[in-house]
């Protein structure tokens, strides 16, 4: 797990979960947004899904 320090809170509006309302963001020192843990997992699932075709493989065939 990384270690972050933290700069800035800020409360962004926006959708989670179909709750639609201001919600708290922790963001670092340079200012990026620190993604929580089901946004990590998303990113690791598309970072790999757009893997799959760089190697030859057709998720739709799995």
């Amino acid at each position: 797990m990384s270690r972050f320090s933290c700069s800035a809170i800020a409360h962004p509006k926006g959708n989670y979960q179909g709750i639609d309302r201001l919600w708290l963001r922790w963001y670092d020192v340079n200012g990026n947004w620190i993604p929580t843990s089901a946004e990590q997992e998303r990113q690791r699932a598309e970072r790999l899904a757009a893997k799959l075709p760089e190697l030859g493989i057709n998720p739709d065939q799995l």
